[in-house]
Parts: C-alpha cells; sequence; structure tokens
C-alpha cells in the first residue's frame, strides 16, 4: 500500500480526490458528502445516472454504483431478475443489480487498489465510461419490460441488436 505522511502518520491516498478531478473536467454537478464518498449526477439519453463513488480504505478499493431513474414494481421484479441475468452475462466489468429496499435498479462495479495506490486518471475516465455506456446501452430493455410488457428475452434481444450509422 502507497502511504503518504500527513502530520506525522501515514494514511493511505485518497482515489476520490482523482475521480473528483476527472468529474470537474467533464462539467457534471457533483457533491462531495464526505471525504470517502463522491456523489455524480450524469445526464444521459434515456434519464440522470446517480453515481457515487465510494473509498474504502480497509479493503484498499472503490466502489462506483449509478442508479437508475426507475423502480420496479413487485410484480415485475422476476421478469426483471431474468433480464439482470441475461445482461449480466454480457459484461466484461461490473454488474447490474436490483437493490431491493429501494425496489431501485443499479449497475455495481468495483476497483481494488491494493498495492498500487491511487488511481490513475485514466483509469477513473475509464469507469465512468463503463458506467455511462452500461446504463446507456441496458436502460432501454429495462424499460421493455417495465412499461412494454416484454419478456426479458425480447428485451435482451431488443438491447442487443446494434444500428449502423444515423437517420
Amino acid at each position: 500500500m502507497v502511504l503518504v505522511e500527513s502530520d506525522g502518520f501515514f494514511a493511505p491516498h485518497n482515489p476520490v480526490d482523482t475521480f473528483e478531478d476527472v468529474v470537474g473536467r467533464f462539467d457534471w454537478p457533483y457533491e462531495r458528502p464526505t471525504e470517502e464518498h463522491l456523489a455524480i449526477t450524469i445526464k444521459g439519453s434515456w434519464c440522470d445516472y446517480h453515481v457515487s463513488v465510494i473509498w474504502a480504505p480497509d479493503l484498499e478499493a472503490v466502489h462506483m454504483s449509478a442508479t437508475l431513474d426507475v423502480k420496479v414494481p413487485e410484480a415485475k421484479r422476476g421478469e426483471v431478475h431474468t433480464l439482470l441475468a441475461f445482461i449480466n452475462e454480457q459484461l466484461w466489468f461490473g454488474h447490474f443489480d436490483l437493490w431491493s429496499e429501494e425496489s431501485a435498479l443499479m449497475f455495481r462495479l468495483a476497483l481494488p487498489l491494493g498495492g498500487v495506490g491511487d488511481a490513475t486518471h485514466e483509469q477513473c475516465e475509464t469507469l465512468l465510461q463503463v458506467v455511462v455506456e452500461a446504463c446507456e446501452r441496458y436502460y432501454p430493455a429495462f424499460q421493455f419490460v417495465l412499461w412494454a410488457g416484454k419478456t426479458a428475452q425480447e428485451a435482451i434481444d431488443a438491447s442487443m441488436f446494434d444500428t449502423v450509422g444515423t437517420a
């Protein structure tokens, strides 16, 4: 673990500072509720994504989560869980989850930093890009299930269709 000296004792560097610097470059609104927590609002094509970046010094890891502006009704939870399994099979980094307590959909991933110290600006930017791209790509699939009455299979088939060009 990389340590920095501060007032006569050693403390691990806080990578949330690096995330804050990257977020500032994009002009995304954010708050810093604590030294270990950064709350960001990213305007997507479909909705605003509420991204939380949390540094866990005891784990030497950064946890990121993006909450989608979607509530899952009890009657749709089974189909949404099936859709989550289909989507998560496709992802290289992170996963979608249903936060049962809030009935909210979220995308989560972690960056372990044990032994390497701080996250680089490039890593922070890449992780934020992964979050936004995953949310943008699969948000319509959730809407197909929740509001259009489609099955998880129909929704994943529609979301895996890549368009080429512009109209």
